[in-house]
């Protein structure tokens, strides 16, 4: 474990799996929205590819099952997946994610939201309140290279005004992970949808989204 020094001035947090528990919403809307087609993904399937543009993750699920991944296809798939992902989605934000946000933003840290999900989802998964404790959203519709590239990231550096070193990263999957180590900054990684043995490139691994608050700032434990 490696110890975080010297203070941040920013803390960049991924959406779903780390802010909110959606990622059980995201496997059975892709799992039905792949079904008519032929193709089947598992639970792994989705949780290890979470943070890519969706297209890319898509491409993927297809061509494994030899299914031409075309303009049409994608296109019918994308918005099936959407409207099972509006139906059965149910807002739970984690324990203490919303304390954590609160206190850093109170204490001056400046916060921003990377996610792979597009700006139109990220409305329908978070509510108003909690968007606007976010001084800079990089959504997937934001860039041209989702993670694992460094680009969403960096963007959100730049959005912040900050060199990439000045901040830290909250992640839940291996390509988010890689997207922050990449853009040199700091990682923090939360056991929440994937066991530590995946997430091994994190500087820090917390089973718990309170075990980071301590670590960040001592005056923000919840």
């Amino acid at each position: 474990m490696k110890k975080l020094k010297p203070t941040p001035k920013a803390v960049i947090f991924d959406m779903d799996g780390v802010i909110v528990d959606s990622m059980p919403y995201h496997f059975l809307a892709w799992y039905e929205a792949l079904r008519p087609y032929g193709a089947r993904v598992t639970c792994f399937d989705v949780y290890s590819k979470e943070g890519e543009r969706w297209e890319k993750s898509l491409k993927s699920f297809l061509r494994r099952e030899n299914i031409e991944p075309t303009k049409k296809v994608l296109n019918e798939i994308f918005l099936l997946r959407q409207k099972i992902f509006r139906k059965y989605f149910k807002r739970y934000i984690f324990k203490g994610a919303e304390d954590l946000l609160v206190c850093l933003n109170k204490k001056g840290y400046l916060l921003g939201l990377v996610t792979g999900s597009p700006t139109k989802e990220i409305e329908k998964i978070l509510s108003s309140d909690m968007l606007g404790l976010f001084d800079c959203v990089i959504a997937g519709d934001h860039v041209k290279r989702g993670k694992p590239h460094p680009e969403p990231y960096l963007k959100a550096a730049a959005c912040l005004g900050l060199r990439p070193k000045d901040c830290v990263v909250v992640e839940n999957a291996p390509y988010g992970i890689e997207s922050a180590k990449k853009a040199g900054m700091f990682c923090f990684a939360v056991t929440t949808s994937l066991p530590k043995e995946y997430l091994r490139k994190a500087d820090i691994v917390v089973d718990k989204l309170e075990q980071i608050t301590g670590i960040i700032d001592k005056s923000c434990k919840i």
